[in-house]
Order: C-alpha cells, then sequence, then structure tokens
C-alpha cells in the first residue's frame, strides 16, 4: 500500500514524542513492505532516520510572515524565495519547540480552518505536486492541528484521510479563550473531512470524545517501537534513575531532580544516580541552569546530555535502571515508556492521564505528582529487587504483547484497508 504521512517538522533539537510517533508508525509501515511517502511541513527533517520525500510545504518563516504582515495574503515570490531559504528555516528550526501557542494564533487558526489565500497556495502545491507524480491510496495527517488541508483535499482529491489525534489541548489551550474557541470549533466543522482518527490510548480517546462535539469514531492503536532495537540485557552497576523527554517545566523534571536530592541526603539507595536527556531549545537554558543548580550538591552522581541525537536516544535505555518523567500535564501516552519497556526498564510516574493504562504492572504509580511522593516511589521500587524484578518482566511481556512495531503496522493497515478496498 502507498501512504502520504503529512507531519510537522520540529527542528530535531530535542525530543519531540508526537514527532517520534509519525517516525514510528512510518518505519513500522516501511518495514513491512508498504510505500511510505513522508511529507514535512514546517521545518526540515535532519535527523537520516527520518528523511523526507517530498518538498517542504508551508515552510515556517514563510508562512508565518504571510499570516503576520500580509494579512493572510500570498507574498511576492521574491520574498518568498528570501524567507523560505535555508538559512531562514535553519534559524528557525534553533528556535524552534515551544509549547505554547502565544504569537501563533494567526498560524494555528489558519491551518485549522483552512480558507484564506496564504493556506489555500500552500495546500494547492501539495495537490499538485501529488498530482503530477504517484498518488497515495492513503493520507495520514500528523494532527488535528492540521485538519483544515483535509478539507481542501477532501474536495480535489478522491482519496481517504485519516487523522492522529493527540495532545492538542495542550496547543489550543494556551491560546487566549477567544482563538481556542475558534480553533476546536474549526476543528468540529472540518471533522466531516476526515474518515478516521487514530489516538494513542483509551484514555486520550475519552479527551477528543469530549473536546470535539460530533467526533465519534476515535479508533485505539497504541504506539511501537523496534524491540530489537531498545532491546539491552546489561544493567548499570549502580542504580541510575533516567529522564529522556525534553527538559522543561511541563515534562517535570524540576519535580524529579527534587525527588532525586531527597533520595541522596536520605541515603537508602546506595550510589544512586541520575541521567538526563532528551535535549531541550533555547527557551529552556533558563530552566536548565535551575534544574543544575538544584543537583549542584550531588553533581558527581549526575549525568546531563547536552544535546540529542538518535544514536543517544537508542543508547539511553541501556545506561538506566528505570525512567520517570513526572509530567506535570495529562499526557497522552508516553512514548519514552514504550522505549524504556522495550529494553526491559521499569517506570515510576504519577499516576495522571493515561499512564495507569501505559504502564500497567511495569513499574509503580504514585499521587500527588510531588517530589515527595515521586521520591517515595522511586525508593520503593530501587530497594525491593522482588518487585523492581516482577516489574522488569512486566515491562518486558507488555512491549512484546502491545508496544510492537509489527503490531502497530498490523493494525494501521488494517484500518487503512476499510477505505481503500471499497
Amino acid at each position: 500500500m502507498k501512504i502520504l504521512f503529512i507531519i510537522p517538522g520540529s527542528g530535531d533539537s530535542f525530543y519531540c514524542g508526537n514527532c517520534f510517533r509519525d517516525n514510528l508508525q512510518a518505519s513500522a509501515l516501511k518495514k513491512a513492505g508498504h510505500d511510505v511517502i513522508i511529507m514535512p511541513l514546517y521545518l526540515p527533517l535532519k535527523d537520516k532516520s527520518f528523511q523526507a520525500d517530498t518538498p517542504l510545504f508551508f515552510p515556517a518563516t514563510t508562512y508565518y510572515t504571510a499570516q503576520k504582515f500580509f494579512g493572510k495574503r500570498k507574498m511576492p515570490k521574491w520574498l518568498e524565495n528570501i524567507t523560505g531559504s535555508n538559512a531562514m528555516l535553519n534559524l528557525a528550526s534553533s528556535l524552534s519547540g515551544t509549547t505554547s501557542a502565544e504569537g501563533m494564533e494567526d498560524i494555528t487558526l489558519s491551518m485549522i480552518t483552512g480558507d484564506d489565500p496564504a493556506f489555500l497556495d500552500q495546500v494547492h502545491q501539495i495537490i499538485t505536486w501529488i498530482k503530477n507524480g504517484e498518488q497515495p491510496e492513503i493520507i495520514h495527517l500528523s494532527s488535528t492541528l492540521l485538519i483544515g488541508i483535509a478539507k481542501v483535499l477532501h474536495n480535489q482529491l478522491n482519496i481517504p484521510v485519516v487523522c492522529s489525534v493527540q495532545d492538542e489541548e495542550v496547543w489550543i489551550d494556551s491560546l487566549k479563550q477567544k482563538y481556542a474557541e475558534i480553533a476546536w470549533k474549526g476543528i468540529a466543522d472540518n471533522i466531516q473531512y476526515i474518515n478516521r482518527f487514530i489516538t494513542t490510548s483509551n484514555y486520550y480517546r475519552e479527551i477528543v470524545r469530549n473536546r470535539i462535539p460530533g467526533i465519534n469514531e476515535v479508533d485505539v492503536i497504541y504506539p511501537a517501537v523496534d524491540l530489537q532495537k531498545y532491546k539491552s540485557f546489561e544493567y548499570p552497576a549502580d542504580p541510575v534513575i533516567g529522564f529522556f523527554y525534553r527538559m522543561n517545566k511541563e515534562n517535570g523534571l524540576d519535580i524529579l531532580a527534587e525527588a532525586f536530592i531527597k533520595l541522596k541526603r536520605k541515603d537508602r539507595i546506595k550510589n544512586l544516580r541520575l541521567k538526563i536527556g532528551g535535549g531541550y531549545t533555547g527557551k529552556d537554558k533558563r530552566f536548565l541552569k535551575e534544574i543544575k543548580k538544584i543537583l549542584a550538591p550531588y553533581r558527581e552522581y549526575v549525568e546531563i546530555s547536552d544535546s540529542y541525537s538518535l544514536e543517544e536516544h537508542v543508547k539511553f535505555y541501556s545506561s538506566i535502571t528505570l525512567i520517570s518523567v513526572p509530567i506535570t500535564f495529562e499526557e497522552g501516552v508516553g512514548l519514552y515508556l514504550c522505549e524504556a519497556f522495550a529494553a526491559g526498564r521499569p517506570a515510576v510516574e504519577p499516576s495522571t492521564g493515561s499512564f495507569p493504562e501505559i504502564v500497567d504492572k511495569a513499574g509503580l504509580l504514585y499521587n500527588p505528582n510531588t517530589s515527595d511522593a515521586l521520591a517515595e516511589a522511586l525508593e520503593m521500587l530501587l530497594a525491593d529487587k522482588n518487585l523492581y524484578n516482577l516489574s522488569v518482566q512486566n515491562a518486558i511481556e507488555l512491549s512484546a504483547k502491545r508496544y510492537n512495531e509489527n503490531i502497530l503496522a498490523l493494525k494501521l493497515i488494517s484500518l487503512y484497508k476499510q477505505f481503500t478496498e471499497q
């Protein structure tokens, strides 16, 4: 089957869960023998493991300029060439990574409603590219934040469209209320152009149904990884707590840092170490400086990676004893957990959002999401060898039965065929 994935580029400076989910879906389908076309929007894909198969559409710098300074109109070609240059896009990539939509209201609403001249110019370039090439059998949109594209595709191409949905409310709810209301209404208005929605947990399916009136058909397909890539039978000699996600406050790195300090002061877990990876952006530097200050009394027991790379990403889990990312919002899945489980590393997570469903018995949950409660849960798992070994076994079994890329590919193709074999 030929599948076109339309995805936003992130700049590749940090571990973006949704971006990596797209990568893993595409990779699983390719390994299963399907023809997958990757079409990036906004920013180029730089990592060699996830290469684009099309030109870059909706280049961030060009589209932002058209929305902000040209009244949503198409700009002169010479200015498009300047704003869409590699230098401008590289600069935008280095500054990317905000989890707040402040200042991005125009772009956000444009991509959702899909009706202004600048938007239509860009999406018609996509349609021209599709028509001039070998047309896909199905199109997979990465997010409902791109749902305006589906409206135009539906009207001009006879190709079914499925759409992933996860964590959109984190972005939309950071808008001012009047813009957020327009965004949610725009998504609700355009769900008619999507053949089926896909999300990553039963928990998040209920969130979607509550936030988007009229949305009914939402399939749950758990994310999955290459089990062989992450499998590791060697564990560090000293206990190591791992954090692997973007290093910011929303992801709870300060909660973990404070819990680690409390554990070190108690010293019940001898030679306890902390390893932090996943990357960060310029916006996170001040926060990361605060984290280093918190950890300063035990800095010889702490390792913080100053850069993000896929090679480091894969190796990270083999160097830790367990993973803990005490996220401060209710996340739809937590892909880093699926990766850790493939490596046989259990998790300690707050009992919020999808974590009870995703973690199951592959670790411990705690409540409330405070450094005291986290420290207590970490100590419980690390101090009890039998509990730890049982959690490891549960992680491995859960990974094989649920978070396996072979299962992911089969479920995606089964879904696609509902609309391509009619």
